[in-house]
Formats: C-alpha cells, structure tokens, sequence
C-alpha cells in the first residue's frame, strides 16, 4: 500500500464489550442489537480476548450447551492479537493475513482497548489510498 494512513485515523472508535464473567447469551445480544460480528471481553478498560460468532456457534450452538450457564471467559479466544493506533495499515493488513484474522482490537500505551479495526475498514479506505499513489506517480512525472 505504500501508505502513511494509520489505525488511529480510520479505527471505529466505540468498541462493544463485555466482562468475562458475562453468560454467552449477554454476547450473542450485544451482537444481534449492534449488528456485529464480534465482542471484545475487556476487564477495567483492559482487553482480555474477543468472541466472535463463529466462537458462539462452534463452542455452544453446535454443542448444545446451555449459553445462559457458560461464561465468556469460556470461550474467548485469548490471548488477543492486538495493533496500536499508531500501525500503519499496510502493517495490519500484512499481520491480518498472517494470523488469518478479520479484526484487531486496538489498544493504546496503556493496553486500554481503544479501538477496532477490520478487514472492512481497511478495504473502504484502499480506493482512496490507489488515487493517491497514482495522483503521487503523475506529480513525478
């Protein structure tokens, strides 16, 4: 990408959370009246893991298990693959391939979640980022 765009300038800024002793079924409404693919467990501003919709239906649905009495330290994926507001995208984009991830938490230098970022966002922005390099090339010439 060749960018100096950062996650800090495109990340959404209001991330769902949830406590980790929250039950399952607390998750899957955060999801459901958000619209959202996922939540980050987070204990006093500090991210602990994230559960994901696919994490719902493979620990709990497919499993017939009760999500009223499983927790969402249960089933969080941890520990978290987090990105600094301060990453470039390129960056990101290179660690969600490398993780095969389609989201980061960001957080801040005091490891408080501060922030999401998503393949989604990334993408929105690459448009922009094409016009600029081909606008960079033709002030070269």
């Amino acid at each position: 990408m060749g960018s100096e765009i950062r996650v800090g300038d495109i990340m959404k800024k209001e991330v769902i959370s949830i406590e980790e002793d929250a039950p399952i079924t607390e998750v899957a409404k955060l999801m459901k009246i958000h619209d959202i693919g996922s939540v980050v467990v987070a204990k006093n501003k500090k991210a602990e893991g994230i559960i994901t919709e696919k994490d719902v239906i493979h620990q709990v649905v497919a499993k017939s298990a009760d999500a009223s009495k499983i927790t969402a330290m249960e089933i969080m994926s941890a520990p978290l693959k987090v990105v600094r507001p301060g990453t470039t995208l390129e960056e990101t984009a290179k660690r969600m391939r490398q993780y095969s991830l389609k989201r980061f938490p960001v957080i801040n230098e005091n490891n408080e979640l501060v922030g999401m970022i998503s393949e989604g966002d990334i993408m929105n922005v690459f448009p922009s980022i094409v016009d600029l390099l081909e606008e960079r090339a033709r002030a070269g010439r």
